[in-house]
């Protein structure tokens, strides 16, 4: 599918969540019933969801503590990607990287909480952020969202699955916390699926996260593809990028993933280099209507979409950005005492 095309579908799955929408369907229901049952031989391997997830929470970079500086607040939201279900440590969680990162890059402690849910679809954001914002805690600084795998397996409509991403973002926002999205991954690599099913694991899995995208993006938040950033490289190096079940990310590909999605979260809180904001035209960076942006989004690794202006010629426009990816320290949470 051209960038054109995947804009129009992905423009036209956001419009109908925003207005009540939900029969578009991603691919035919029938191929997408065998690639549901391909996935699932990979899924049984995991387990039914409730695998154990390493304990991440706590606080990160606490010699960067200085008195009277509160410390940044980050949260996870999502699924098993977003909870780092695969790994058996606790600084290996995406969660974990992404905060270890952070601190460095801001010297301020950095304390992070996950409430994502292994085998949780978009319906679940609901009540994810409603755990956040019944916290005594100040909002956090930055929400961090990772979804859409279940929602393509489970065949959810996509314009169901946008409009509570798309909710989620907007509350969060009103809250007062910046959001990053890292969208739907490539199902199209899980080893188990196979051509042509892998072909359209991988048109579902970029649809939706195209649509994920000016979804997210309309409502004030930040994207940041993984689809293609879990394809290639995970094509070619399963056995060190997968995880030893083979359908969720090893500790170098959460890794992998934490170096793409880095960037924009620094960026999102004013700490990312000035001359960097630019859009540099080297490296095809620039403004787009925000349904081009979110299709080009869809087929690179670690592509950055954020609003830039809220119409143009043809509607909302967004900056798309091609960021270098960082690489994250690796570090173990102290624990944070409850809040009286």
């Amino acid at each position: 599918m051209t960038s054109m095309s995947r804009a129009r579908v992905a423009r036209r799955i956001a419009a109908g969540a925003a207005y009540g929408g939900g029969g578009i369907g991603l691919v035919g229901a029938a191929a997408m019933g065998l690639v549901l049952a391909e996935v699932q031989l990979a899924k049984r391997q995991v387990g039914n969801g409730t695998a154990c997830v390493p304990q991440a929470d706590g606080r990160y970079g606490s010699s960067y503590t200085r008195p009277g500086e509160p410390p940044l607040r980050l949260v996870m939201l999502g699924d098993s990607t977003a909870a780092g279900q695969g790994v058996h440590r606790g600084g290996q969680t995406p969660g974990a990287l992404l905060a270890s990162g952070l601190a460095a890059v801001a010297e301020r402690p950095v304390v992070l909480r996950n409430v994502a849910l292994p085998g949780a679809t978009s319906d679940d954001l609901d009540r994810q952020v409603a755990l956040i914002l019944a916290d005594p805690d100040p909002v956090p600084d930055i929400c961090v969202i990772m979804i859409g795998a279940n929602d393509v397996t489970t065949r959810m409509p996509p314009t169901r699955s946008v409009r509570h991403l798309a909710a989620a973002v907007r509350r969060l926002r009103t809250a007062g916390a910046e959001v990053v999205v890292g969208t739907c991954p490539d199902l199209g690599t899980i080893e188990p699926v196979q051509q042509p099913l892998r072909w359209l694991a991988r048109r579902a899995s970029r649809q939706l996260a195209a649509a994920q995208t000016i979804g997210a993006v309309e409502q004030g938040g930040r994207t940041v593809s993984l689809g293609d950033l879990l394809g290639p490289e995970f094509a070619a190096n399963p056995r060190e990028l997968f995880g030893p079940d083979n359908y969720h990310p090893s500790a170098e590909g959460y890794a992998t993933a934490a170096m793409a999605v880095l960037p924009t979260v620094c960026a999102a809180l004013g700490l990312w280099p000035a001359d960097e904001e630019r859009p540099d035209a080297s490296r095809r960076e620039g403004f787009l209507p925000v349904a081009r942006a979110a299709a080009e989004a869809a087929s690179e690794a670690g592509t950055e979409v954020t609003a830039a202006m809220p119409t143009g010629p043809k509607g909302p426009w967004a900056l798309l950005k091609r960021r270098r990816r960082r690489r994250v320290p690796v570090s173990e949470p102290t624990p944070v005492s409850p809040s009286p």
